[in-house]
């Protein structure tokens, strides 16, 4: 491993890809021999022409070796804060470092300063984290129960995700709670000790809708509304079916691409150019029927028929999507 790491996040980090770069990090550190490690925090982008004070030991730590003869670490965390003049101060420094006697990670959730990039390119490695998703969180969960020893029957892990979808720092908190357990972990407990719902990403819903399956697609839309309010996710299925409209009446990837503002080569449109014309103009026209009507009863309805409208329209979804 080079002595100098990124380890990059996704922009729209979560608690459990959070925590899984933190792990990341600290696992390079540990392998480059760093015995000494600062840590620092970057709060958020200001303005400054160099480091501010807060990252000012960021100097000292790149610029000597450990005390004992050991490599000395730095562990830059939410770099993606640091200001374009940071981002060349850091840069010069890493090129300039002794790597022999230190060794730096950088964590971000999205892009560094462009300078600061390519420097790491020259003298260090990316080690990319992706966004966690339900299917990741299953096979991390499975490695966790074998990890700790556990004995957790399926249903209960089954549970535990539908419980706390990818936020895998979540998960590893209750796991901690049901260590303490000294029987088999069963999908009772987990029902019993946790009554909080996954803060649900929205295309978690249409998914489920795009295959027609409407019993997962409710308990998708009942996750949401734990958090969210209808109004976001009609919101959302407007621009999905906005962008479905324009998709059946392009004549050309080229087109469809120049009417949502983006490129060809744009990795989401080609997946939408490749599944063009599977929900009908006639079935995307009742669509938006529903959507307009669910948005009007939604607006002069008492809240307490908010749900139930939400349903009819998901069921109805279902329908047209899948057709």
């Amino acid at each position: 491993m080079k002595p100098v790491v990124h380890v990059l996040g996704p922009s729209d980090v979560g608690p459990g890809e959070r925590q899984e770069m933190l792990r990341r990090a600290n696992g390079a550190l540990e392998q480059l021999g760093a015995t000494e490690v600062v840590r620092l925090d970057v709060a958020g982008n200001a303005d400054s022409d160099g480091l501010r004070t807060e990252l000012q030991p960021i100097v000292p730590a790149l610029q000597s070796g450990s005390l004992f003869g050991d490599r000395q670490g730095l562990l830059l965390v939410d770099a993606q804060g640091l200001n374009a003049a940071e981002g060349n101060v850091l840069a010069e420094m890493l090129l300039a470092a002794d790597l022999e006697a230190v060794a730096a990670v950088v964590v971000s959730a999205g892009a560094l300063p462009s300078v600061l990039t390519k420097a790491i390119k020259q003298v260090g490695e990316v080690i990319r984290v992706s966004k966690m998703r339900e299917r990741d969180a299953a096979d991390w969960l499975g490695h966790e129960i074998r990890a700790r020893k556990m004995s957790v029957a399926a249903d209960a892990a089954a549970a535990l995700l539908q419980r706390f979808g990818s936020d895998v720092a979540a998960i590893s908190t209750a796991l901690d709670q049901l260590q303490t357990l000294d029987h088999q972990i069963k999908s009772s407990d987990i029902a019993e000790r946790f009554r909080n719902r996954p803060d649900e990403p929205m295309w978690h819903f249409t998914d489920a809708v795009v295959k027609g399956d409407r019993g997962e697609a409710l308990r998708r839309l009942e996750d949401f509304l734990t958090h969210g309010h209808p109004l976001q996710l009609l919101g959302y299925l407007s621009n999905d079916l906005r962008r479905r409209a324009l998709l059946n009446a392009a004549e050309s990837v080229e087109a469809y691409a120049e009417s949502v503002g983006t490129t060809p080569d744009n990795r989401r449109v080609r997946a939408e150019w490749r599944r063009r014309g599977r929900v009908s103009d006639s079935d995307l026209r009742k669509a938006l029927d529903a959507l307009s009507r669910t948005d009007r009863i939604l607006k002069t309805s008492p809240e307490e028929t908010h749900r139930v409208t939400m349903e009819r329209l998901t069921v109805a979804l279902c329908t047209w999507y899948a057709a």
